[in-house]
């Protein structure tokens, strides 16, 4: 690829991780960068909100692996390193009506609900996964049937079964091995966060666009992009108003779904190709409460008949003073986009949810409820089906210019902001050449 000339003016869509770094490391060789953002904040999937002024949480749990060395790199990069906290909280399996430490070798083999042999059996898998370099030899089987293969009945139908189909409805069973795979080879039982959020991050990532004279434009809504004129015009609703604005080039790092609707040059055999598969929104109730309802950090839900698929009771991790004495949990979900669940007021969803909870804990009453917030976001999980890789576009579009950048791209890893970061740097040494 021809790094495109010195004085190019680039637009980015889209101010998740991957959009501002790969804005950054354009601004830093450069160019001038214009970051476009429907939201008020940057962030994407991993912004915040106020608890109460000053103090942000996430809108859907997020954590780091040991494994994320880009995302690492990065806050390391922008001084906010030694705010970075490592810790190991425990992750647990709701099974038969009770919690089971399930997140390192040791928990497994106490893990009473599979017999020994059982036990024996999926550590084994579970290593060879973790010692497999690459997906390669995975590919074109679904994770389905070869779990229940390699590790037997017993383990699929109490632990990743209920665990697929948590996450991915009645899609479970087309979910790509080499998915599951990387979801097994990239965890690590250390896990980070970064003290007061993340949106600190994506706070600092603005910040330094800004110095290097880029601009960062939020609370802007994309409406078409279109090629006229030798170069890209890109149309942007703003509380201002209608704004017309003119590209050399232009990164959209919104769903290639998205962006081919707001693309219509784009032709049809590539919307044929690349316009394809499904992908689920994520939710997310988040409560207060007066005290905690779990000694755990992570609550798989393999029992059936709960309306969440997750439980993650963040102040199991961070402390419940760093938010006034709140205990955090979040019940999370991915759903079709035209689930009921999206059209639900929270106090609807308060409803439905809070009845559970003395399932996990026969305690918990509703008064301990502090407090509530919803949140929901389209095309937050692509069902990650064999056939998938086939249709993964690549970075430049037939339309001069249009270059896409996604989470589909990150095959066969899973969304996440260590993973948005790598691909955003791949983009740029492609795009801009190494030097």
């Amino acid at each position: 690829m021809t790094p495109p000339p010195s004085g190019t003016r680039v637009g980015v869509l889209g101010a998740g991780a991957l959009g501002l770094v790969t804005a950054l490391r354009l601004a830093q060789r450069g160019y001038p960068v214009t970051v476009i953002e429907r939201e008020p904040l940057p962030g994407g999937l991993a912004s915040g909100f106020e608890i109460e002024p000053g103090m942000w949480l996430e809108k859907f749990y997020h954590h780091l692996f040991r494994s994320d060395r880009h995302a690492t790199a990065l806050i390391m990069e922008l001084g906010l390193g030694d705010q970075l906290r490592w810790s190991a909280p425990a992750t647990v399996t709701l099974r038969d009506g009770a919690l089971h430490r399930l997140d390192s070798p040791a928990s497994l083999l106490r893990f009473s609900p599979l017999p020994v042999a059982d036990r024996l059996r999926m550590g084994m898998v579970i290593a060879y996964l973790r010692a497999l370099p690459s997906p390669e030899r995975l590919e074109g089987q679904t994770a389905s049937r070869w779990i229940r293969q390699a590790m037997g009945e017993r383990a699929y139908a109490v632990v990743w079964g209920p665990l697929l189909r948590g996450k991915f409805g009645a899609a479970a069973d087309e979910i790509a091995m080499p998915w599951f795979w990387a979801r097994v080879h990239d965890r690590t039982t250390a896990l980070g966060y970064l003290n007061g959020g993340f949106q600190r991050l994506y706070e600092a990532l603005a910040t330094r666009l800004r110095d290097l004279g880029a601009e960062v434009r939020l609370g802007s809504e994309v409406r078409l992009i279109e090629r006229t004129d030798g170069e890209l015009a890109v149309d942007v609703a703003t509380p201002a108003g209608e704004e017309r604005l003119a590209f050399d080039l232009v990164v959209s790092t919104l769903a290639t779904r998205l962006t081919c609707r707001l693309a219509p040059q784009l032709p049809a055999e590539y919307r044929d190709r690349h316009d394809w598969g499904r992908a689920y929104g994520a939710h997310c109730l988040i409560l207060a409460l007066d005290r905690p309802l779990t000694n755990a950090y992570w609550v798989n839900v393999n029992d059936p008949g709960f309306p969440f698929m997750a439980l993650v009771e963040h102040t199991n991790y961070a402390s419940a003073d760093e938010y006034g004495g709140r205990h955090l949990l979040y019940l999370g979900n991915y759903r079709p986009m035209d689930d009921e669940l999206f059209r639900l007021h929270a106090d609807e969803v308060v409803d439905r949810f809070i009845p559970h909870l003395a399932r996990i804990n026969p305690r918990f009453e509703p008064a301990w409820m502090t407090g509530r917030w919803s949140f929901a976001a389209p095309f937050a999980q692509p069902i990650v089906t064999t056939d998938y890789r086939d249709h993964i576009p690549p970075f430049a579009t037939p339309v001069p210019g249009l270059f896409v950048a996604n989470m589909f791209q990150v095959y066969p890893h899973d969304r996440g902001q260590n993973y948005s970061i790598a691909l955003a740097e791949r983009l740029v040494t492609e795009l801009a050449g190494a030097n």
